[in-house]
């Protein structure tokens, strides 16, 4: 299985989980240049070397019109953009040119950060006003981490136990302690610890990433590292002040996922539609539903949700929500899974990614269906007849 190990004992910010992610790719600058192509307005990827406490890895900067964050600014609050959700969701879907999938990463962990924003501040999610999230730059850092976990595709996601730092930080409302009530809220099941290192080590942005993407947390498990990245931050600290993301492979048994069920036969199409989309939005791996007799010979829906450990209160209350049940069935599964590894090749369309699947006894290549229906559109022919152009990559 292809598993992801993210060390966050320096905590877990945008950049830094960028850098790291970034440096586990054969060809990093390549795909620095895909990111200047995604189309956010007047932002541009730097990507440069670091050194930390005599450990070398990468820094990313978002140059926004040239300029850096807080690069000439003598307070870099009075220059954030206070972007609501419908500002954030314009930019993703009417700018951005990326796959759907990355599309919708970005905006569930925008709405991550929109539930915890109005818990903390006591208004309705959709009144949210982002304040240091919501600035251009913090979009580009969102968006670059979803990029590059649709382009490492890890079956697993592991991550430490997070360092959140001490002391206060002054943010958009005033000084806060740390870690900064939104990031505590975002925080909720995952475990993380203060520490002697005086500062706000893990972000709102870092948080909400690590809860969208992270299977489970703890050790890192045992795994034949192929891959090893280093993702630097800006300020110097006594310890290296990095993300460290190991990519490796790790037996093929998956654990640290649930099962949610419940019944219901009072519901129509549209409103379990309409609950299986939240679902899917709140981070739940899978969600089915199947037909079922129930009491009093009525026709139901037996509805099943696959999600993360971590993550089951959550579903649950999303359940609850969207759902007219009054019960919710919990079962702790397994899942074998194959080992998954995303390759890019040239063709004469283009270039183009294969997914190869092994394992157990089976090899598997598929093609990825963004880049066929883009050459599909492209040369105005079927999805089946750009299959059929590119069978011989499909080994």
């Amino acid at each position: 299985m292809r598993t992801l190990y993210l060390d966050c004992g320096m905590g877990a910010a945008g950049d830094m989980l960028t850098a790291a992610l970034l440096e586990l790719l054969p060809e990093p600058d390549r795909f620095v240049e895909r990111l200047n192509r995604i189309g956010i307005p007047h932002v541009e990827y730097k990507r440069e070397k670091a050194v930390r406490c005599g450990v070398s890895g990468t820094h990313m900067s978002v140059l926004v019109r040239g300029m850096e964050e807080g690069e000439h600014m003598h307070d870099r609050h009075e220059h954030h953009h206070h972007s609501s959700m419908a500002h954030i969701e314009h930019i993703v879907r009417d700018h951005m040119d990326v796959p759907e999938q990355v599309r919708e990463d970005v905006l569930s962990v925008y709405r991550l950060i929109a539930e915890a924003e109005s818990h903390v501040h006591g208004v309705p999610v959709n009144d949210i006003h982002f304040h240091e999230v919501g600035s251009i730059d913090a979009v580009a850092d969102i968006a670059a981490v979803c990029m590059l976990m649709y382009r490492i595709a890890p079956d697993e996601v592991v991550a430490s136990p997070v360092h959140v730092g001490c002391g206060t930080v002054k943010c958009a409302h005033g000084i806060l302690p740390v870690p900064a009530p939104a990031t505590a809220y975002l925080l909720k099941g995952i475990p993380a610890y203060s520490g002697k290192i005086d500062g706000e080590l893990c972000t709102p942005t870092g948080a909400a990433l690590l809860k969208r993407f992270v299977t489970r947390f703890g050790e890192m498990p045992v795994m034949r590292t192929q891959a090893i990245g280093y993702g630097m931050g800006k300020k110097e600290f006594p310890v290296a002040n990095c993300i460290r993301a190991m990519l490796g492979e790790s037996d093929s048994v998956q654990s640290g996922i649930v099962e949610l069920s419940c019944n219901v036969d009072d519901m129509t199409g549209e409103a379990i539609g309409f609950a299986m989309e939240k679902l899917f939005d709140g981070g739940a791996a899978e969600v089915f539903t199947i037909p079922v007799g129930m009491k009093k010979n009525r026709p139901g829906l037996l509805l099943k949700v696959i999600c993360k450990e971590h993550e089951k209160e959550k579903i649950a209350r999303l359940i609850f929500m969207h759902t007219t049940t009054i019960g919710i069935r919990e079962t702790a599964v397994d899942r074998y899974t194959l080992d998954r590894k995303i390759e890019t090749v040239e063709t004469p369309f283009g270039m183009i990614r294969r997914k190869r699947s092994s394992g157990h006894g089976v090899t598997r290549v598929k093609l990825e269906y963004d880049d066929l229906a883009r050459i599909a559109d492209e040369k105005r022919i079927s999805l089946a007849q750009a299959r059929e152009l590119l069978k011989e990559y499909e080994r």
